[in-house]
């Protein structure tokens, strides 16, 4: 019996020899991701002779957007983008180039996140548990097996989309994994084999090209299996304290709706950017092509305000910082843009009731 977890669609629920978790299906109109997967595609579509122009039709993105970090784009909107490309005739190698090039580091906090595990097995556990930080199209699941370390990519997709979408979509998501894994590791770590619900396409020797493993079509599902050896392995850049501070921050992005609804969570995205790097409330106010007067107008419709906001992503960060790291107040203080560590202290009293000596012990 295997152990289990899964992202999908219904609650939390568990059987006899596993644990199995899921969260909720994230919201497919919503713009809360950075628009990399957009600027993948996009830029793969290029070197075909399409211009962006096409690739973006009726998406609602520009092409000077693509490359802004400040700009924000939804599930939906990459998955117009998938099909203008297969409605433009793009070369059936676009999945898997797009998915080459989706680097760990294009994910922020998600990304490095993974890169800090500090073994192969919180690896495949983190990048299920955090999947709907990282624009989701499919849902995901992982199995450990005495032999084998299985991710699943169930039928049932996220959204309702056509057969080709679907095809286009998990060949970009294997292609993806593929590449993850090497930024892990710092070299190639191909899976022992590759597996499809569908039929066996005609370019099936793309498949062998880029996953670097043999390909079984007409599956049960979609699954990439790989040696349960590569569980205890250590990634390159595996690092304790940095892995604890990161995780804990994507837990508390995944457990907080606030950051990815309304003008409110638009505020969030921003401001959780660069932590200690916090941007005002005009610098935030222009990214949102609206005055200050305006943002400030739509946070109150919201029953917040700006301040509100910062002072509770420094107050979810401080919490977090004492309770998974060793670092002094004093570099907290610091690291959450506080300019003396005694406002820092005074604050922290304020947002819990007590000292952060007292919090921490």
């Amino acid at each position: 019996m295997g152990v289990k977890i899964i992202i999908g669609r219904r609650g939390i629920s568990g059987g006899a020899g596993r644990s199995v978790m899921r969260s909720k299906t994230p919201l497919f109109n919503q713009r809360i991701y950075a628009p990399y997967k957009i600027a993948a595609l996009v830029e793969v579509l290029s070197e075909q002779g399409i211009p962006p122009s096409k690739s973006l039709e009726g998406t609602d993105v520009r092409e000077d957007q693509i490359h802004d970090a400040t700009q924000l784009t939804s599930v939906s909107q990459y998955v117009a983008v998938c099909s203008n490309a297969l409605a433009l005739n793009c070369s059936a190698a676009t999945p898997f180039e797009t998915g080459s090039r989706l680097h760990l580091s294009a994910y922020g906090m998600y990304g490095y996140a993974l890169m800090s595990c500090l073994t192969m097995r919180d690896y495949f556990r983190l990048g299920v548990k955090y999947h709907s930080l990282a624009t989701p199209t499919l849902s995901i699941e992982w199995t450990e097996y005495d032999r084998t370390a299985v991710w699943a990519f169930p039928d049932a997709l996220l959204f309702n989309e056509s057969r080709e979408i679907r095809q286009f979509l998990i060949e970009q998501q294997f292609t993806q994994h593929a590449t993850h894994f090497q930024d892990v590791f710092g070299r190639t770590c191909p899976p022992l084999k590759a597996y499809f619900s569908y039929p066996a396409p005609v370019h099936s020797p793309l498949y062998t090209k880029y996953l670097g493993c043999p390909s079984v079509f007409n599956y049960k599902q979609c699954e990439l299996h790989y040696d349960s050896v590569v569980l205890e392995q250590k990634p390159l850049l595996a690092h304790r304290l940095t892995a604890t501070v990161l995780q804990q921050t994507c837990e508390r992005l995944i457990g907080e709706t606030k950051t990815s609804s309304g003008i409110a969570g638009e505020v969030y995205q921003r401001l959780l950017k660069r932590p200690g790097e916090f941007p005002t409330m005009a610098t935030i106010a222009e990214q949102l092509e609206m005055t200050s007067r305006n943002l400030r107008r739509r946070l109150e419709a919201e029953d917040t305000s700006f301040a509100a906001i910062l002072d509770d992503v420094r107050s979810s960060l401080a919490i977090e910082y004492l309770k998974t790291t060793k670092m002094s107040t004093d570099d907290i203080a610091l690291l959450l843009g506080f300019s003396e560590p005694t406002n820092f202290r005074r604050a922290f009293k304020r947002w819990t009731g007590r000292t952060t000596s007292e919090y921490r012990s």
